[in-house]
């Protein structure tokens, strides 16, 4: 893992004719099970105490994993990578998004740029596994070769492809035949790929989470030079990858809510209880969930607990034991703009589909779910931090304690997807129900999906842009005054869950 700032972004050298997406044969539901699905979107749409869950198809069928890859993981922002892990010029990594073939280069400036891992001469995949090229990248098979010094993949070489001696051939064009460019964006250390290029350009997507969320960690918010500034990821005890039997979906939902919190995480439930959580939706493309209760003090020998549970609950670490949560020598650095009041406050937002965030007053985390198969995911978790956290020698317990901490609880929630998994192949069940208090960003989360899936059926979305039929009669104000559930809203849509007994 390298121990480098988060490179910035790369202005992006693409056009949508450059997207070389084409036409997915198998990409289309077979009609059955299209109408199933087209079917069961209206229950989906309900408001949530009458709305039912997707169909069991969508978290098991084979072919619903390619419908969504080309439906809607390639058709929106999606996170494919960390930045700072491609960092090193001339480097060339190999990706598989999806069963897709592509690559990562890093440029002689040190931003990375995505292409089609694929030679425009006879379609041999270029690049097996991750090596340091010199700028030039030869295909193996008839040694083509591509520039990458400057990112822009031009088509360099093409030996004797007018016959042997003659390296050029009339009437082609090297211009027109280079690696195939995929729209990309640096941003919070995530690189993020559009594969369609039909997505709105990634400042105004994202524009919803940078408000609300700027007043907390401020210039990490804005990406480019001034977040490499503000943030970094250390060499050691920076990160994890886990493996779950699950649909990517699974996860999402998992993460969206802390229902399952005293039974999956007690532990964490003892000092961070489920009434301390709250639902927040900060637009049609973003969801998750937060808490009242982080306690920021991490293994600076005072016996410290660790970061928080975030896999789901969004809990806090253990306190100093002196009730001011700042610690001692070790403790981690906090972010210089969070507001003194909300110290304790941390949210957990997914940026759909497949990024789970994590914002905290000492550190943030990203997690890339990346779908494997239609019941299989690898979680790649990366933690981050503020000041000279990352590197300082006298933060390198909390740091420890930090990834201890969350690598508990992520394994802690693989029982529980696994299982949702496995009861989706039973007949008796049909999509299930929500919990009006519990489970509204959850629907939200059901809505976008559903609202993807429509567009790609030709039903012209139809789902809403928000979850406002869902989110009023889930719990009220706690009526103390806290800035926390307030902060930054885009819509209103963020209340406490007051419940902390559940089925009880």
């Amino acid at each position: 893992m390298a121990d480098s700032p988060i490179p910035s972004a790369r202005p992006a050298r693409f056009s949508r004719r450059d997207a070389g997406l084409g036409v997915d044969p198998g990409a289309d539901l077979p009609a059955g099970l299209a109408a199933h699905l087209a079917a069961h979107l209206t229950a989906v749409d309900r408001p949530i105490a009458a709305a039912r869950g997707l169909p069991n198809a969508a978290y098991t069928a084979a072919e619903f994993h390619r419908f969504e890859r080309a439906h809607l993981f390639a058709r929106a922002w999606t996170a494919l990578a960390f930045c700072a892990d491609h960092a090193t010029p001339g480097r060339v990594t190999p990706v598989d998004f999806m069963g897709w073939p592509l690559l990562i280069a890093c440029a002689r400036d040190g931003r990375p740029a995505v292409f089609h891992n694929v030679c425009s001469h006879r379609g041999r995949r270029l690049v097996d596994a991750p090596k340091t090229t010199g700028g030039l990248l030869v295909c193996p098979y008839h040694a083509w070769a591509y520039d990458l010094s400057d990112a822009s993949g031009r088509l360099k070489s093409t030996p004797h492809i007018g016959g042997v001696g003659a390296h050029q051939a009339d009437g082609f064009c090297r211009a027109a035949h280079g690696l195939k460019a995929v729209r990309s964006h640096c941003w919070l250390g995530v690189l993020f790929i559009d594969l369609s290029g039909d997505a709105p350009a990634f400042e105004e997507y994202a524009a919803p989470l940078v408000a609300r969320y700027r007043p907390y960690l401020g210039a990490a918010m804005d990406g480019g030079a001034a977040a490499a500034e503000a943030l970094a990821s250390p060499a050691a005890d920076a990160g994890l990858t886990l493996e779950a039997e699950c649909n990517w979906k699974l996860a999402v939902e998992n993460y969206c809510e802390a229902y399952h919190l005293p039974w999956i995480h007690p532990s964490l439930n003892d000092y961070s209880p489920l009434q301390d959580h709250y639902a927040v939706i900060v637009s049609e493309d973003f969801a998750g969930q937060g808490t009242r209760t982080f306690r920021p003090a991490l293994g600076d020998g005072d016996g410290g607990d660790g970061a928080g549970d975030g896999g789901g609950d969004g809990d806090g670490g253990g306190d100093d034991g002196d009730g001011d949560g700042a610690g001692g020598d070790g403790a981690l650095p906090e972010f210089p703009d969070w507001p003194a009041a909300q110290r304790e406050t941390a949210e957990y937002p997914v940026f759909y589909p497949n990024l789970l965030l994590g914002f905290q007053v000492n550190h943030f985390f990203a997690l890339i779910i990346r779908p494997l198969a239609a019941g299989r995911i690898r979680e790649e978790v990366r933690l981050f931090y503020t000041g000279d956290g990352a590197h300082a020698a006298r933060c390198q317990a909390a740091r420890a304690a930090n990834l201890a901490a969350w690598t508990r609880v992520f394994s802690e929630d693989i029982s529980a997807v696994e299982g949702m998994q496995r009861g989706r192949q039973s007949p008796g069940f049909g999509g299930g129900v929500f919990s009006p208090a519990m489970d509204a960003p959850t629907h939200h989360f059901h809505r976008w999906v559903a609202r993807k899936y429509r567009a790609a059926l030709g039903d012209g979305g139809g789902c809403g842009d928000g979850d406002g039929d869902s989110n009023g009669d889930r719990g009220g104000d706690d009526g103390d005054g806290n800035g926390g559930r307030d902060r930054g809203r885009n819509n209103g849509d963020s209340d406490k869950i007051d419940s902390g007994n559940g089925g009880e």
